[in-house]
């Protein structure tokens, strides 16, 4: 009778240590995915600094902002072209932004 008890227990004692092991081989995930309470956002949904790349002033104005081609009334990241200078761009919420000129060597 002793001899039941004890293979009864030590199959217990199997049982409870395989539930354990179990449950750590739960919580093991890939360590490339992002983590379980983060949000993933893409890349190209993030706002990104206006940069003024070139102005090309003729009877329509075109400024380059981001590599992208915009005129007056073109709106760049919510914001809207008011006036194009010679070398910035206006915008109606009072933003402005200035073309930089390359320094040159003699």
């Amino acid at each position: 009778m002793l001899r039941i008890k004890t293979k009864c227990l030590t199959l217990i004692i199997a049982l409870s240590s395989l539930s354990v092991l179990s449950a750590n081989s739960q919580t093991l995930r890939d360590p490339t995915l992002p983590g379980r309470d983060q949000v993933v956002t893409e890349v190209g949904t993030q706002q990104q600094s206006l940069v003024l790349n070139s102005i090309v002033n003729g009877s329509t104005p075109y400024a380059v902002i981001n590599d992208t081609i915009l005129s007056i009334g073109d709106i760049i990241q919510g914001r809207k072209i008011s006036y194009i200078g010679q070398d910035y761009v206006n915008f109606t919420d009072g933003s402005k932004l200035q073309l930089f000129m390359s320094i040159k060597k003699r």
